[in-house]
């Protein structure tokens, strides 16, 4: 593989977490807001509710995370928060599209009357799964997802054909502004988040910088891309100047921070995900090579006991 899974799920995270920061830091900057500061991540409450959840019980069960975090589920106010928040069940079911399907179904369930919630999740979702198995192409991936997405009332799968077209062409990124800054729809911002994507696919920095490129920067556009991107180029792709900016930033807040404990649970995720159990609670014979072979029950493995990195082809690697 090119990268570690372990690596991909900690990018998607990591570019979620800093393309939105991004955002609000050139925001405020035009405001004049003076000194620049990271933010307070609305939706990652949710999403490290829902990773906990994921990891505690191996398998995604809606009430159970509806239940921890009721209030904030039913009450966010950004419609893109919703797709950030449902990011760990991407990861969690990545190398299975039907059960992907079934469970971000099932996520999207909690927004019910916000039919463009439920496709905006889908559609990121599976292109992050296909950054995660590596099948991601320019060229198919846009047709693929809206295949994914399936028959909607809504007219994502119009803006996302328009990017395809618009990226066939060789737009720039003015002309593909100029199409999609008439109105400010969630459709629209998640079009435009695959094409800031897709159109600079191996750069990181530069495709969250062009999501920058207007007169109001959009927190959503540009969280969506970095989480894209993370997941395609994984956290070795993340210049390493802006990680040390968001670890020196949650330093001055004097308490482990929301982004912090993000990229920790994606770490316990992939763990449970592959198959490692709890190492205190069953023995395990360690090899010469140092893999490690479980023996009795499965329980999956607790977020504080062990911190293992897991590489495999896709599809080698099984959740059990």
């Amino acid at each position: 593989m090119r990268y570690s899974v372990g690596s991909r799920f900690k990018g998607t995270i990591l570019g979620a977490v800093l393309g939105e920061n991004t955002a609000s830091s050139r925001r405020n900057q035009l405001q004049g807001a003076g000194t620049l500061k990271i933010t307070s991540l609305h939706w990652s409450d949710m999403a490290i509710e829902c990773a906990s959840s994921l990891i505690s019980l191996g398998r995604f069960d809606q009430q159970d995370w509806q239940k921890a975090k009721q209030q904030e589920l039913t009450n966010l106010e950004d419609s893109y928060g919703a797709i950030l928040a449902t990011l760990p069940v991407a990861l969690f079911f990545h190398e299975n599209p039907i059960k992907l399907r079934h469970n971000l179904l099932l996520a999207a369930e909690i927004w019910q009357n916000q039919r463009i919630v439920r496709d905006g999740i889908l559609a990121v979702g599976y292109a992050i799964a296909q950054s995660l198995t590596e099948k991601v192409t320019s060229i198919s991936l846009i047709s693929q997802t809206i295949s994914f997405v399936g028959e909607t009332s809504t007219d994502l799968p119009q803006q996302l054909l328009k990017v395809n077209n618009l990226l066939e062409d060789g737009a720039g990124l003015e002309r593909v502004q100029a199409e999609f800054s008439k109105e400010e729809k969630l459709s629209h911002s998640i079009a435009v988040a695959f094409y800031c994507f897709l159109s600079t696919i191996e750069d990181f920095r530069l495709s969250v910088l062009r999501s920058l490129q207007n007169s109001h920067p959009s927190q959503g556009i540009s969280a969506i891309t970095g989480a894209l991107s993370g997941a395609y180029n994984s956290v070795v792709g993340i210049p390493i100047t802006w990680q040390v900016m968001l670890v020196q930033a949650n330093s001055t807040e004097g308490q482990v921070s929301s982004s912090r404990r993000m990229v920790e649970l994606a770490e316990a995720l992939v763990a449970v995900w592959s198959g490692v159990y709890d190492l205190a609670l069953h023995p395990v014979m360690v090899t010469e090579e140092g893999s490690a072979i479980a023996y009795g029950g499965a329980k999956p493995i607790a977020p504080h006991l062990v911190s293992l990195q897991a590489t495999a082809a896709p599809r080698v690697i099984k959740s059990r």
